[in-house]
């Protein structure tokens, strides 16, 4: 697998600790360039006979004026960590969204989230892969998750500002023989098993079969779930310099849709965090996606290599939900503080989301300055079939009965007590976007101390929407180029400076009221900071300054409330700090810090329930303070090997609710884990998170769909590795 050199995790935030860590030594001309070519030989090591990654090209982190952060699958293995939601958790720039009653990842890079109403896009081994519904993703399979942040947009294009994340997944290893498989028994009745499966066929020719099956309860009243996963892969030797990788997705989630639990007058506590507050008359919303991946990489010399690739993954969720109604006119929970009040909603979200892209990385020299650039193109079509249905109970001024009002009592439910109510058509439309893009970056190196980084994108979108309920067909083409430019500069051996700028843009979903589709997001990023190591680079890290901007922010027609338009801005800015390593001792430690300051900046009204924001209010679910720590050491028990560690993540108070004044409160959680080996090759493992059973809460999209966290849940495993 390809891996970048030295800083194996980024994690951001704080000047006093970066400048106490690592003082401006002085420089030292022959020391850096012998550093530089051992950097260059290591990577080019590992790149040549691995597997390359997209949009990356051949440098080691220090080099590249972005700051990255990366959560191996070690790390995630060994805190009982099995969804990328989780996984986020542990790099301070992510902070949780929306995920539409848990049936799908959201998450902000930054403070700035894409399509509130869309799972946010991430990519696989550099496809974008996340905009469909197949359900939370889960942490088989995966290699390293990489947070990428920054204004990447020049080369990725297409995304938010703050960043994105690229899952790296577990391929076959060519030549190879190994496996591992477990079992485990969580609370709540959870029961799971997995397994990793490596076999040389051929010299040449060689299977990976990974799996995972997972069933039982949560800490949530009638809601129990089901998931399961296959995700083999292959990897074939065409000759000594190529390679061809074929990997496969199957995966399923059956699980009712919950969208958690209501808070009155601020009181937390209205109702226990276990309470279900929907139907379970609705049965299962349904979850499944079936992706491939072709992957050709040809080594031309030790300088020039290419890619090509092609993705296809199709998606399709289904089911039914009672949730709260939100609009108090029709919410009679107000009036006695126990009847709620609900909407009745069925969801058809079939997505199908194919990309093909090339890549020609390498370098060259003229005269004294060493060029490393990356040629590319790539084309994506998304197509996303949707049908939703809605019932929503009479205006409160109608004096409806229960029954009407579908009305759920939050303090004594019974369930069933009403017929579910039928529901009618809201939305029948087919969205179409094709962006077919091309792209270039040189990395320049002038001297010991100093490279320059220039890149640009262009992008031709074409935005398609029919609408079969109004028989309105709008379509749209828009082309933008991106620029983007680096710079870095070696300070001394241990300490590096980087900046960086870029522009980017978004499409967004929809049409106004008069059947035009909307212009993209646009987006402008800046960035600076340092990269570090200590220790003998023991320790590395990495402090990066930032702010974004962006425009055509979706809020609400005021002569048509039914539609919307793009009016809106938005900013965020911030600082981070990011740190990963080994201290004396054999500990491992990861530390990961964010400030963030994200706000509107223009007036508007929200597209959702037309509450009025103004310049300065901050943007939902965004904590000005994220801080995220992680401890592991290696022991040895009798002649056994064993593992323990401990980590706290402490997210500060957020907006729960666009254009209001409701807030989540801060929350700290601490977790414990561990394994022991009981005899040769057989792992005996174990965790427990929210130690000490705090109530807290993930996100929210209103005071009356708020999702509580898991109170205190452990688990234990048994592992056999092959």
């Amino acid at each position: 697998m390809h891996r970048f050199t030295g800083n194996r995790r980024r994690l951001a935030r704080t000047v006093p600790l970066v400048i106490a860590l690592a003082p401006f030594a002085p420089f030292d001309q022959a020391a850096a360039e012998e550093a530089q070519r051992d950097s260059d030989e290591r990577s080019e090591a590992i790149t040549v006979t691995g597997v390359r990654q997209a949009y990356r090209g051949n440098f080691a982190v220090s080099e590249i004026p972005q700051s990255i952060g990366e959560i191996s699958a070690e790390t995630l293995q060994r805190s009982g960590i099995q969804r990328l939601t989780d996984a986020l958790d542990l790099n301070a720039s992510v902070v949780r969204q929306n995920t539409l009653g848990g049936l799908w990842d959201s998450f902000a890079i930054r403070g700035f989230t894409g399509d509130e109403n869309l799972p946010s896009g991430y990519l696989v081994n550099g496809f974008n892969g996340g905009r469909g519904f197949g359900g939370q993703r889960d942490t088989a399979g995966i290699e390293r998750v990489e947070v990428l942040k920054g204004p990447a947009a020049a080369l990725i294009g297409r995304g938010e500002p703050g960043g994105t994340v690229n899952l790296v997944t577990k391929q076959a290893e060519l030549g190879r023989s190994f496996g591992s498989a477990s079992v485990q028994y969580g609370s709540w009745g959870r029961l799971r098993g997995d397994a990793d499966v490596n076999v040389a066929l051929t010299a040449g020719l060689t299977a990976r079969l990974i799996g995972y099956g997972e069933q039982g309860g949560t800490f949530r009243d009638h809601v129990h779930q089901s998931r399961w996963g296959f995700l083999p892969s292959l990897g074939l030797a065409l000759g000594p310099d190529t390679r061809l990788t074929y990997d496969f997705e199957k995966t399923r989630v059956d699980v009712p849709f919950d969208r958690g639990i209501v808070v009155l007058d601020g009181n937390f506590r209205t109702v226990p965090r276990s309470r279900f507050l929907g139907e379970p008359g609705d049965g299962d919303t349904t979850a499944r996606a079936s992706g491939h991946q072709l992957r050709l990489q040809h080594e031309f010399s030790d300088r020039w290599s290419l890619l090509l690739g092609g993705s296809l993954r199709d998606t399709l969720l289904t089911g039914s939900s009672s949730d709260a109604e939100t609009v108090p006119s029709r919410q009679a929970l107000y009036g006695d503080g126990r009847s709620l009040s609900r909407q009745r909603r069925s969801r058809y979200y079939d997505a199908s989301h194919k990309v093909v892209r090339a890549e020609l990385a390498g370098e060259f020299e003229t005269a004294s300055l060493r060029h490393r650039v990356l040629i590319g193109a790539d084309h994506d079509a998304f197509t996303y079939d949707q049908v939703f249905r809605r019932f929503r109970p009479p205006s409160l001024a109608s004096d409806p009965s229960d029954e009407q009002g579908y009305v759920i009592d939050i303090l004594d439910p019974v369930y069933g007590r009403f017929a579910l109510p039928q529901t009618s058509v809201i939305t029948d439309r087919v969205d179409r976007q094709r962006a077919t893009g091309a792209y270039f970056q040189d990395q320049i190196t002038i001297d010991a101390r100093l490279q320059v980084r220039i890149g640009g994108r262009y992008d031709r979108l074409t935005l398609e929407t029919d609408n079969r309920l109004s028989g309105v067909d709008s379509r749209r083409r828009r082309s933008r180029f991106s620029p983007q430019a680096g710079l870095v500069y070696r300070l001394s051996t241990p300490l590096t400076a980087y900046a960086a700028y870029g522009q980017g843009f978004r499409a967004n979903v929809g049409t106004d009221a008069a059947g035009a589709i909307f212009d993209p997001e646009t987006s402008e990023s800046i960035e600076a900071g340092l990269k570090f190591t200590v220790l003998g680079g023991a320790l590395s890290g990495t402090l990066a300054a930032f702010q974004l901007t962006k425009a055509n922010v979706l809020a609400t027609d005021p002569n048509a409330p039914a539609y919307s338009l793009a009016i809106g801005k938005a900013r965020s800015r911030g600082v981070e700090f990011d740190l990963g390593g080994h201290l004396p001792g054999g500990i491992e430690v990861l530390v990961s810090y964010a400030y963030l300051d994200a706000e509107a900046r223009s007036r508007m009204q929200d597209p959702n329930f037309q509450f009025q924001i103004n310049p300065g209010d901050p943007l939902v679910n965004i904590p000005r303070h994220n801080l995220a720590m992680q401890l592991a050491k290696a022991l040895t028990i009798g002649n056994r090997q064993a593992q323990i560690g401990a980590g706290m993540q402490h997210l500060g108070k957020r907006l729960g609710e666009t254009g209001s004044d409701f807030m989540l409160p801060a929350h700290t959680l601490f977790r414990v884990f561990g394994s022991v080996e009981v005899m040769d090759r057989f792992e005996l493992f174990g965790s427990v998170a929210n130690l000490f059973d705090a109530h807290w809460y993930a996100n929210s999209y209103s005071p009356l769909w708020v999702q509580p966290g898991a109170p205190r849940t452990g688990t234990l495993g048994l592992r056999a590795r092959f």
